[in-house]
């Protein structure tokens, strides 16, 4: 039964990862919500963290590098751990809040790192808030994609559970 639950579960992160090579807005993409969803159902904490992060980095490359990866690859180390917050509550609400947040972390992060480590804005206070004045537009995409990937994935994977009850996560209670 784990394994069947635990291959749907992969599969369905690199399903969803793979979503990235195909054309779409920039930001527009599944990254925040595969780490939310995989620290909020992968029950080993290393498999929470290691198969947001490969297929990540499967889908990686087939895109190219880029110099902020580091920084990416750090936004989904710590939306995995606002995932593994929701392993015991994964209500509309949780996950919806998960998602704004984990957008905002997102947002926050990488365009701190985009002034920080790029060349296109003056290492000053200015050239900061010119940084994240510029990506709002982009946040909007950020936005629609974490919280249509994530009604995608934890909906999907809460019918995926209701029609194959083989997926349902057992507990194992020891004997009295």
């Amino acid at each position: 039964m784990l394994r069947a639950r635990m291959s749907v579960l992969v599969g369905m992160i690199l399903f969803t990862a793979a979503t990235r090579l195909l054309p779409h807005p920039p930001n527009l993409t599944p990254v925040m919500a595969i780490a939310l969803f995989g620290g909020a159902f992968l029950t080993s904490n290393w498999a929470a963290f290691a198969v947001p992060i490969l297929a990540m980095a499967l889908s990686d490359l087939f895109i190219g590098p880029d110099h902020l990866l580091p920084v990416v690859y750090f936004c989904i180390l710590l939306t995995t751990c606002i995932g593994l917050l929701l392993r015991t509550r994964k209500s509309l609400v949780a996950v919806t809040a998960a998602a704004l947040g984990s957008s905002v972390l997102f947002f926050v992060i990488t365009n701190f790192g985009v002034w920080y480590f790029g060349p296109y804005y003056p290492h000053t206070a200015g050239g900061l808030v010119a940084s994240y004045v510029a990506a709002i537009p982009f946040f909007q995409n950020t936005l629609v994609g974490t919280l249509g990937y994530s009604a995608v994935l934890f909906g999907g994977f809460y019918l995926a559970e209701r029609l194959f009850p083989v997926l349902k996560e057992t507990i194992h209670e020891l004997p009295a």
